[in-house]
């Protein structure tokens, strides 16, 4: 146990240094592009987004977490298996280049047409580092990781800040996912060195197939998942509303992706060295759900109090309409920044068929509660308030599952984790309400602090009383050394 937690340290800290960097370098640049461009230029761009990353599923088809897995892979199966990634990243840019006459006169928008076909060279970049990437990872490098995200958010930041400046326009809005892909293609290669090999790869994508097909299938309904809202929205209701959701739900996914996208990460290829130990992987579980319980339910009720300030903060007051989605969309993130990890868990114990099924539920949920926005209600907050009941459903099942099936334990000892963590939120909650209310004329930015500094002082205070963790402690010894 003492070396699972020194390799999560490590790997967390080095990936933290350049998700947290990142994420300021991200709201930046949101920042000024949302005060360049108009909600219609980002409600454009985020249609041809739902459908890249549609194609960009089979980019992978679950190749990377199989690769993760499965420590009897030859050097030479891995060649073929990048070859396999290469083949298939022409075939897909093909493909989309050729559909995109289809996506523009669907949405009778003609500027998508371009932007889908410059999004096609995409797909071949992020097809083909697959393989060079995930080595990364299954060698646990999250070092180098993390340096190389952080150089690449600030590059292709700037740029795009810069080609904003320079009047780009919508186009500003492609520089991050094409240039993000290309570069991360040639850097994974030059440390990962692959062999051109005139080979489809079949034999060795046969051995990690069983694993892969059905990772590939939840990325699939994932994939609905994520995108489906944006698709209708678009469709029935328009592009600026589509903007103005798409920059609630993008801000309300920045913490999530900068906490989770620290953790998950380094999750899985420590975890796949435990793959038979399911006693020590249920430990594990329970400790990672009331950790990212303690983060992810009092930050969402702390985001749902602030969310006047932080929109009108962040993008400026032309994104007004946007608010009561963001504060509806913020009670969301304390699920999924829990839930964020069980997928770790459904890959190490090799049940990727379990975690399927968990996507076919999540699917199902947030597909009737869609149906039921476009045929009875058509607003931005009731779609908000079907993504809220659908991840909480979610949340339920998936623990379920994974406690009745893979852990074999009885659900108290996960629900024991939550008590606390709800304890600190409702508290938190109870304070910033009629906070909330007395403070609707204040300035922004001094509310926001206000409210900001009052959870924290709580949060901390909480976590000290019942010994959760000790910072009083802690601080005394930073202060000793210095």
């Amino acid at each position: 146990m003492a070396n699972i937690k020194q390799q999560m340290l490590s790997g967390v800290f080095y990936t933290a240094v350049a998700k947290y960097s990142g994420l300021v370098i991200s709201l930046v640049v949101m920042a000024i592009l949302a005060r360049l461009l108009c909600p219609d230029d980002f409600g454009t761009v985020a249609i041809a987004t739902v459908f890249i990353n549609f194609f960009a599923i089979f980019t992978n088809i679950g190749i990377s977490s199989a690769v993760v897995q499965n420590k009897e892979l030859t050097d030479h199966d891995i060649n073929e298996i990048y070859m396999f990634t290469i083949w298939i990243g022409i075939i897909l840019s093909v493909l989309f280049f050729l559909s995109t006459g289809f996506i523009a006169d669907y949405y009778q928008d003609e500027r998508l047409l371009p932007i889908c076909q410059l999004l096609s060279v995409n797909l071949f970049f992020a097809s083909a580092g697959t393989v060079p990437n995930t080595l990364f990872f299954k060698d646990k490098d999250f070092k180098f990781i993390a340096w190389r995200t952080f150089i690449i958010q600030i590059t292709v930041g700037a740029i795009a800040v810069g080609a904003a400046l320079l009047g780009a326009g919508l186009y500003t809005l492609l520089i991050q996912p094409v240039l993000s892909s290309v570069l991360i293609y040639f850097i994974s290669l030059k440390k990962y060195p692959q062999k051109f090999l005139w080979t489809w790869g079949i034999k060795s994508i046969k051995k990690i197939w069983a694993y892969s097909m059905y990772q590939f299938l939840f990325n699939v309904m994932s994939y609905f998942i994520r995108n489906l809202d944006k698709m209708l929205i678009g469709k029935y209701i328009g592009m600026a509303p589509l903007g103005y959701y798409e920059k609630s739900y993008r801000l309300m996914s920045l913490p999530i992706q900068n906490i989770t996208y620290v953790i998950t990460p380094v999750l899985h290829p420590i975890l796949s060295d435990y793959q038979k130990e399911t006693d020590k992987l249920a430990t594990i579980n329970e400790r990672m759900v009331r950790l990212l319980a303690f983060i992810g339910f009092p930050l969402g009720i702390l985001l749902f109090f602030c969310g006047r300030e932080l929109m009108l903060f962040v993008f400026g007051s032309q994104w007004e309409p946007s608010i009561p989605a963001f504060q509806i969309l913020s009670l969301t993130v304390g699920f999924q920044i829990v839930t964020s990890s069980s997928g770790s868990f459904f890959q190490s114990t090799n049940d990727t068929r379990g975690l399927f099924i968990c996507g076919i539920f999540t699917a199902v949920a947030t597909c009737t509660g869609f149906l039921v926005c476009i045929l009875f209600f058509r607003t931005l907050e009731a779609f908000a308030y079907s993504m809220l009941i659908s991840y909480f459903l979610c949340f339920i099942q998936c623990y379920w599952q994974l406690y009745h099936y893979q852990f074999r334990r009885n659900m108290l000892h996960l629900y024991r984790q939550l008590i606390s963590p709800l304890i600190i939120t409702l508290l938190i909650g109870g304070v910033l309400y009629p906070l909330s209310l007395c403070s609707s004329d204040w300035n922004i930015v001094v509310s926001l602090c206000v409210k900001s500094l009052l959870a924290l002082i709580l949060w901390g205070g909480y976590l000290q009383w019942r010994k959760e963790y000790d910072i009083v402690a802690k601080v005394r010894n930073i202060l000793h050394k210095y």
